[in-house]
């Protein structure tokens, strides 16, 4: 096991160098002029050139990458060019509040995916099961984009007191846990369908297996052979699904702070985009990646834990 961490561990520099390298050079080949957007369409050409030798947007691309590796290497994530402030403390003002907002979403992801799911097990083709099917296949065919405009128009409008954009503060608090119900609904309850149904599937599987006719034959309660035997023979594959889903999670935070005005890096991303900024680009690129890896990572390891039939060459 400590011979596989440390390879893992290892792998993720590679990782991380592809996606700084796919990100440096998306930014550059994609059209639009950082001195150019900062100084405006009327700025005179001089300017402009003076400019991007001032951000050294002029030495070669190749040039330019290893600079700035160089200094991510150094702990140094470089300058905003639209805000003139360091990107490590911009990002340190919104990481918070996008893992805040993406534990919320994560957190109602399980809770009704698996609560779902188990009961459609256990009562596979009863109405609950039909209206449980239905009602993933709708949550997992809806964006997440015209999701949170529906929930402001159905739902927000139609409620006093129930903030439609913006950051309350800390969720513990009651003003921030008001603002955080609608973006963390929006994010998390399409994942949910694609939970239940996996977990579903996955029960469905298990009880039929020859140890559960076994455990009741033993005559233990249902709760038991469900929660302890089947439950936990299930979990591998929605697990696994974990891992695959949480880098939709992040992507999907962006969106979801974009229609909430929600303060997080997601939005912060997109503004940093349409105003060219290449540095904050890169850095917020590079923390999501080692965000979703470190949780992947995490999944990996949980294997063995669920499973212990499980071991790691």
């Amino acid at each position: 096991m400590l011979n596989y961490l440390i390879k893992r561990t290892l792998l993720l520099f590679p990782v991380l160098l592809g996606v700084s390298i796919v990100v440096f050079l998306s930014l550059r080949l994609a059209p639009g002029d950082p001195a150019r957007q900062i100084l405006g369409p009327l700025a005179r050409p001089e300017k402009v050139e003076q400019l991007r030798k001032e951000l050294g947007l002029d030495k070669p691309i190749v040039l330019q990458y290893g600079i700035w590796i160089w200094r991510v290497l150094h702990g140094d994530l470089g300058q905003s060019i639209a805000n003139r402030a360091p990107t490590l403390l911009l990002i340190k003002e919104r990481i918070a509040k996008t893992l805040e907002l993406t534990f919320a979403a994560f957190l109602i992801t399980l809770t009704v995916s698996f609560c779902t799911g188990i009961i459609s097990a256990v009562f596979q083709y009863s109405i609950f099961d039909v209206l449980a099917s239905v009602s993933a296949l709708f949550w997992l065919s809806m964006p997440s984009f015209w999701l949170g405009l529906m929930f402001i128009l159905l739902i927000a409008i139609r409620i006093p007191g129930l903030p439609i954009s913006g950051w309350g503060g800390h969720f513990w608090t009651w003003e921030g846990f008001l603002h955080l119900i609608l973006p963390a609904l929006t994010l998390g309850l399409p994942q949910a369908g694609t939970f239940t149904r996996i977990i579903r599937s996955s029960m469905l599987e298990t009880l039929h297996q020859d140890y559960i006719m076994t455990a009741r034959s033993k005559g233990l309660a249902e709760y038991q052979v469900i929660l302890k035997h089947a439950l936990r023979n299930a979990l591998i594959p929605v697990i696994t699904l974990i891992g695959l889903q949480l880098p939709w999670l992040f992507g999907g935070s962006v969106i979801v702070e974009t229609v909430y005005s929600w303060p997080g890096m997601g939005r912060l991303l997109t503004t940093a985009i349409f105003e060219r900024d290449y540095p904050l680009v890169q850095s917020i690129a590079l923390i999501y990646t080692l965000i979703v890896v470190i949780a992947n990572y995490s999944v990996d390891i949980a294997y063995s834990v669920v499973d212990p039939r499980i071991r790691v060459d």
